[in-house]
């Protein structure tokens, strides 16, 4: 084999398949896999003088393992490199981000708690009281029921039709 490139040719034909799925086993990504194979071979041809006719199948997979498990540390490290620049981007853009993102959500926030207002009137008036106090007052039941005049039971009951009524008569869509 030594020099002989229709020898190489025959070996690449052999092992191709098995050097490509060797290294996809690692990166789990086509395209890298097949530019690793194209390295592994050039590798293996300039290496094949120092082959010691011991287990070929063996050695050329340790050869593509090996540039793999290089290939994945290096796009890692890159990753992380790249990661790291992002944070420090973010970070120097933070302050008026914040105060951005701050004034965005107090408007939106204002908005639905007006268009809530707005359709809570919408809403029967034997519900009504029972929502507002507990939703928007964060009263107990048992605060609403000694404010009421009612039983526990009866607040449950009332929530849970009020409940019924908002998804029968409201969509998630009327408040975006």
């Amino acid at each position: 084999m030594n020099g002989d490139e229709s020898a190489f040719r025959e070996l690449v034909t052999a092992y191709r398949h098995y050097v490509f799925h060797t290294i996809y086993a690692i990166v789990r990504h086509t395209k890298d896999a097949e530019d690793l194979s194209q390295d592994v071979w050039t590798r293996i041809y300039f290496s094949l003088p120092q082959y010691q006719k011991k287990g070929f199948k063996t050695w050329m997979t340790r050869i593509a393992v090996n540039r793999a498990i290089d290939f994945k540390r290096s796009a890692s490290r890159k990753r992380e490199d790249m990661t790291a620049e992002m944070e420090e981007s973010v970070q120097a853009s933070e302050p008026v981000m914040l105060h951005q993102h701050a004034v965005e959500n107090e408007v939106i926030m204002n908005e639905t708690a007006q268009l809530v207002r707005t359709r809570l009137h919408q809403i029967p008036p034997n519900y009504q009281d029972v929502l507002t106090a507990y939703y928007i007052q964060h009263q107990s039941y048992q605060d609403i029921a000694d404010t009421q005049g009612i039983t526990v039971k009866t607040v449950e009951s009332k929530l849970y039709r009020a409940k019924q009524w908002l998804r029968k008569n409201w969509k998630e869509e009327d408040f975006l």
